[in-house]
């Protein structure tokens, strides 16, 4: 068991090196001397340290097998003494994995192949000559190779709950003491009581980054002032939004954060075991997470009486079979019981009966991952970003149509403008911004028009979406907002467990509806139908799943009803996206007689007749013609309506009215 003074002494000797990796270039060469002195986690010294992505992104295009290459290469070449090899989590940019940054120069080596590794290390490591056609490009300028947290996609980030992901090993619990860690745990057990804790987290504004944002000290306190023989601490890592993975990546990252808010959390609310409730999917934060509870035990971080303050603290993991529902707290504490993971009806809420039927806290992986420097900075500190509301920063997962995809971390109160257009790079090819969703199945999209809007919990609910825990979907004029509806619908149809009839029932036939109108045919009875069921599963359903459900639906509703409007009456889908009501159509001027078509297409739906393609009944709309076609000779049009648009004119007034 390691004493608060051993842990000190440790922070010290790790503090240089983890240094060498965070600090911009001018100052780690004025500091060449402070590198020398310092070493690993190891015990040994090196000049450079060579950071590799670990994260599931990079790890699925090959970063275990750079990393080994890198090794041999670097053994091969003699200089084992000289550099390290750290294996860390995500860096955030996940568009241009393999991600390798080489420090002290903070060089940024981006979507680096296995062939690449032989030049970086003669050129690079051995001879000091950086391989610029292998960094990324927004880094190059014409005299000189700038700092990543220059470049756009950094530059207005503040890495608080990211702190340590990309930077330190998160299999080596020393690291992570370098940084600081587990000296927040230190102070709270020596120095504060449990309702000083409380009431940091109070005054800090933290709220929850898991969906609502209920006030985390508020949350705390509830379970505090109920007494009883036992409670528990509970982190939800189910994260299962299509497009989120902010809490994958700070486990995978920064799992040590995790424990130690666990701890802090245990501490204040007079727990003594936790459980962090994780997806099975998730194996790389899985194995990262055992390692990182058997060193903090190995420690006497986790364990009996903890730094002699007679404070006793565990934690065990439990593995999710992957299930949407299971994100809803008590569905979740019902999961880890060893029951089937329905919700139950509240109240009770869990600060008076939880899990076990005990006093319980749940709070989310990002939430947790802030505690710790809200204990060591103070309050202030923390309330001093943000708005005034939402206080701190907020992770989000970049995704969809947009150039720079990945994780970013930003003050609440940063506009949507500013995270799509220059933290994201924009839509790629030119096209428009259309909207953007957040809060994943249970948010809503934002229209082009709220692109100026502050991000945070108030301003998200007014215009009818909302946080979540953080996915944020950008679409562009392509994208048919019908179907994204649908998409999400389909989603919550398949993920609902069963047990309440709105959810169960209404949300399949919210689903039947949609199919319909993406299929041309519904009527304007059908719409009126749709609305009504959303705002009957909103007041009726059992839990959050159900009641979020609608969201989707009723936010194309309020910015792009003309486009439900335009499939019901005119038959068309505005953004061509609709299978059923598109169809193909070869032009013979331009078609060669090439069969390319002919060979690509893989239905068999285009036969020669008369030295010209011709697509015959089997098509899918697959658009692979399209695709292959070198002449332009094959377009994707709307099917011709019969309808005259003039009649529904009253339509289309009453719906302007009521968007």
């Amino acid at each position: 068991m390691k004493s608060l003074e051993q842990l000190h002494e440790i922070c010290e000797r790790m503090r240089k090196v983890v240094q060498l990796r965070e600090e911009n270039v001018k100052e780690i060469l004025e500091k060449a001397a402070m590198c020398e002195s310092g070493k690993d986690a190891d015990g040994n010294t090196y000049r450079t340290h060579v950071l590799v992505c670990g994260g599931t992104g990079c790890t699925s295009s090959g970063s275990a097998r750079i990393r080994e290459r890198l090794e041999k290469e670097i053994e091969a070449n003699g200089l084992s003494d000289e550099v390290c090899v750290v294996k860390t989590g995500c860096f955030g940019l996940c568009a241009l994995g393999p991600i390798m940054i080489v420090y002290p120069e903070g060089t940024f080596y981006s979507m680096v192949q296995e062939e690449d590794i032989p030049e970086i290390v003669t050129e690079h490591l051995l001879k000091g000559n950086v391989v610029k056609h292998l960094l990324y490009e927004e880094t190059v300028k014409a005299d000189k190779i700038i700092p990543l947290n220059e470049t756009n996609f950094y530059k207005k980030q503040h890495r608080v709950a990211l702190r340590n992901c990309g930077v330190i090993n998160p299999e080596k619990i020393d690291e992570y003491i370098g940084t600081g860690g587990y000296e927040a745990l230190g102070i709270v057990l020596t120095e504060k009581k449990p309702e000083d804790v409380i009431q940091i987290l109070l005054d800090s504004g933290l709220r929850g980054r898991g969906g609502a944002g209920f006030p985390t000290g508020l949350k705390w306190k509830f379970a505090a002032g109920n007494d009883a023989d036992q409670k528990y601490v509970c982190c939800n890592a189910d994260e299962g939004d299509p497009g989120a993975f902010m809490d994958r990546s700070i486990l995978e990252g920064d799992p040590h954060a995790v424990l130690e808010a666990m701890a802090i959390a245990g501490y204040a609310i007079g727990a003594s075991q936790g459980y962090i409730y994780v997806r099975a999917e998730y194996p790389i934060a899985v194995q990262r997470l055992e390692i990182a509870i058997e060193q903090a035990r190995e420690y006497g971080l986790l364990g009996k009486n903890i730094f002699d303050s007679g404070f006793d603290f565990d934690i065990e993991l439990r593995l999710g079979a992957g299930a949407f529902v299971c994100g809803e707290e008590t569905a979740l504490m019902t999961s880890i019981e060893g029951n089937r993971g329905e919700p139950r009806p509240r109240p009770p809420f869990p600060a008076l009966k939880g899990l076990f039927q005990k006093p319980t806290i749940l709070n989310n992986v990002e939430t947790y991952a802030n505690i710790p420097q809200i204990i060591v900075n103070g309050p202030e500190w923390f309330a001093s970003m943000g708005t005034e509301k939402s206080k701190g920063t907020k992770v989000f997962a970049l995704g969809g149509k947009i150039h720079n995809t990945g994780l970013v971390e930003i003050p609440m109160g940063t506009t949507l403008r500013e995270i799509v257009e220059e933290i994201g790079g924009g839509v790629p090819n030119g096209k428009k911004f259309k909207a953007a969703q957040t809060g994943g199945p249970s948010g809503g999209c934002i229209p082009a028009e709220h692109l100026d809007i502050p991000i945070d919990y108030d301003n998200l609910l007014s215009i009818g979406s909302m946080m979540g825990s953080g996915g944020l979907i950008v679409m562009d004029e392509d994208t048919c907002m019908v179907d994204i509806a649908k998409f999400f619908l389909e989603f919550t149809v398949d993920e609902s467990c069963g047990k309440c009839t709105p959810c169960r029932i209404g949300t399949r036939r919210m689903l039947e509806i949609l199919e319909k109108i993406t299929k041309g045919q519904a009527t304007m009875e059908d719409l009126d139908k749709l609305e009504e069921l959303c705002y009957h599963l909103q007041s009726n359903s059992l839990c959050a799943l159900g009641q979020t459900a609608p969201n989707p639906v009723l936010s194309t509703l309020r910015y792009f009803r003309d486009e439900y409007i335009a499939h019901i009456v005119d038959k068309k889908c505005p953004a061509g996206v609709c299978k059923d009501l598109l169809q193909y159509k070869i032009d013979p001027d331009k078609c060669k007689g090439c069969s390319l078509c002919v060979k690509a297409c893989p239905f068999g739906a285009i036969d020669m007749a008369n030295r010209k393609a011709v697509i015959n009944d089997k098509c899918t709309m697959c658009g692979v013609c399209v695709e292959s076609c070198k002449f332009g000779a094959i377009t994707k049009v709307e099917e011709e309506s019969e309808n005259d648009l003039s009649a529904y004119k009253d339509v289309w007034v009453f719906a302007e009215q009521r968007a």
